[in-house]
C-alpha cells in the first residue's frame, strides 16, 4: 500500500464523495443493496461460527471479513456515505449539492435496508426449514440478539 500525505488523502476522500453523488440511481442502489446483504451475511456467519464452535472469539475474528469484502468490491454502507458525500459539497465541486447528498443518503439507506432484509428473510426460511419448525440454535441466537437490542430500550421509554 502506497503512503499518502494527509492532503492527498483528503483529496481522495473528496473525489470519492463526488463520485458517489454523481453515480446513477441504479448503480447506487445496487452497491448499497449488496453492501447490506454482505454485512447481514457476515453477521449471520459470525453467529453461526460462534454457535457451532462455542467460541465467540472465532466468530468475532471472522466478522470483519464482511467489511473487507465491502471495501474491496466497492459497495456502499450508509455510514461511509454519511462521511464522504458532504465533502464534495463543502469543497464546492461542480454538480455536488445538498439535495444530491440527501438523495444519495436516501438511496443508500433504502439499498442497505433492502439487502439486509432480503438476507433476514432467507435466514428465517433456512433456520426454520421453511417455517415448518421452530428455529434451530443459530436462529434462536440471532432472534435473542435482536430481541435484546430492542427490549433493552424499554427501560428508557417514557412512562404512561
Amino acid at each position: 500500500m502506497a503512503y499518502l500525505a494527509p492532503a492527498e488523502f483528503v483529496a481522495k476522500m473528496v473525489d470519492a464523495g463526488e463520485s458517489k453523488l454523481l453515480m446513477s440511481t441504479r448503480d447506487t442502489l445496487i452497491r448499497a443493496y449488496m453492501a447490506g446483504a454482505i454485512l447481514a451475511l457476515s453477521a449471520a456467519f459470525a453467529v453461526s461460527v460462534n454457535v457451532n464452535t462455542g467460541n465467540p472469539l472465532i466468530g468475532s475474528l471472522l466478522f470483519p471479513v464482511g467489511f473487507c469484502m465491502l471495501y474491496l468490491l466497492g459497495f456502499d454502507l450508509l455510514t461511509g456515505v454519511f462521511t464522504l458525500a458532504p465533502l464534495a459539497v463543502l469543497d464546492k465541486r461542480p454538480g455536488a449539492t445538498w439535495g444530491g447528498v440527501m438523495r444519495n443518503w436516501a438511496l443508500v439507506f433504502c439499498g442497505n435496508f433492502a439487502g439486509a432484509l432480503t438476507v433476514a428473510a432467507f435466514m428465517a426460511i433456512i433456520f426454520t426449514f421453511g417455517f415448518s419448525e421452530a428455529p434451530n440454535l443459530i436462529g434462536q441466537k440471532i432472534g435473542g440478539i435482536g430481541e435484546s437490542r430492542t427490549v433493552g430500550y424499554a427501560a428508557h421509554a417514557p412512562q404512561a
